[in-house]
């Protein structure tokens, strides 16, 4: 096909050697098979900025760092030079989470360049060669409804022991790849320990996959990993071999009612020595009156 105008550069530069097919055009960014010498890769082209629709919202943004004091006050400001700063570093962003996690064993595709606004990274495949599909776009028996779910869920531990947390994660971001589910799409990923929202997202991204292949296996429905593993995150003892039941433990202890009783008959007679205090008030004011 024709090389589109924002791959030239890397034509040029030896980086690409032919654009096969577009993959898909989605709402911050266009993907392309290309070439590059015997292999077949992936270029993700990331949008204009004045065309892109990136969740540039104050719950992912916060706990990042941006070094440069004129590209944060123009940030700030929202002008053109703020917002391709905005745009550089939820690039940057996902480029440097793809790097980190492969290296950590999270299932993600390997990068190979960033030049001029395109990522070239690995291409996944199916069993057959085909370009991978989507989760969502699969039919699942329950059997093996469970057998991804508890897969992504061993990911998305994985991920916050190392302090990454996807933050659009939903069946639209899985590959199925010829060894597995692969996770994909990392603009948004935000750090556990520094974003004040990260708890809020974190759930969110549990409980998107888990709502989809509630689809195929009902009784997911029923369960709350999200919570539990926040839980256990929160207390220190969550690690990779974590024993995970869906469920969270409640600590209730029983209602003392002669407390309860104790503290209403408290408040009663405070309320009432109150209000008899403003009615002979009252009656002091009206008397003088006269």
């Amino acid at each position: 096909m024709k090389i589109p105008k924002r791959i030239e550069p890397l034509v040029e530069e030896g980086l690409i050697d032919s654009v096969i097919c577009q993959l898909m055009s989605g709402k911050e960014a266009m993907v392309y098979v290309v070439r590059c010498g015997s292999e077949l890769l992936c270029a993700k082209v990331y949008k204009e900025t004045n065309k892109q629709n990136f969740r540039q919202n104050v719950s992912y943004t916060k706990g990042r760092l941006v070094r440069k004091g004129r590209s944060l006050h123009a940030i700030q400001r929202r002008s053109h030079f703020g917002r391709m700063a905005q745009k550089e570093a939820w690039q940057s962003t996902e480029v440097d989470t793809m790097s980190h996690l492969i290296t950590v064993g999270v299932p993600t595709p390997k990068y190979y360049n960033f030049f001029e606004g395109v990522l070239l990274m690995e291409l996944i495949t199916d069993s057959n060669g085909d370009v991978a599909p989507r989760l969502n776009d699969l039919t699942l028996s329950p059997a093996l409804a469970w057998i991804y779910h508890d897969f992504l869920i061993r990911q998305i531990v994985r991920m916050l022991c190392h302090d990454v947390v996807h933050g659009d994660l939903s069946e639209y971001n899985v590959l199925i790849g010829n060894q597995g589910p692969v996770i994909i799409d990392f603009p948004q990923a935000i750090s556990a320990a520094n974003n004040y929202n990260s708890q809020r997202i974190f759930k969110r991204d549990v409980n998107n996959i888990t709502a989809y292949l509630s689809r195929f296996a009902p009784e997911l429905a029923y369960t709350d990993y999200g919570s539990e593993i926040w839980s256990l995150y929160q207390r220190g003892k969550l690690h990779l071999d974590v024993n995970l039941s869906g469920n969270t433990e409640e600590k209730t202890q029983p209602v003392n009612l002669n407390s309860v009783l104790d503290a209403i008959n408290v408040t009663l007679k405070k309320e009432m020595a109150w209000q008899k205090y403003k009615r002979e008030r009252w009656t002091s004011r009206r008397l003088q009156q006269y």
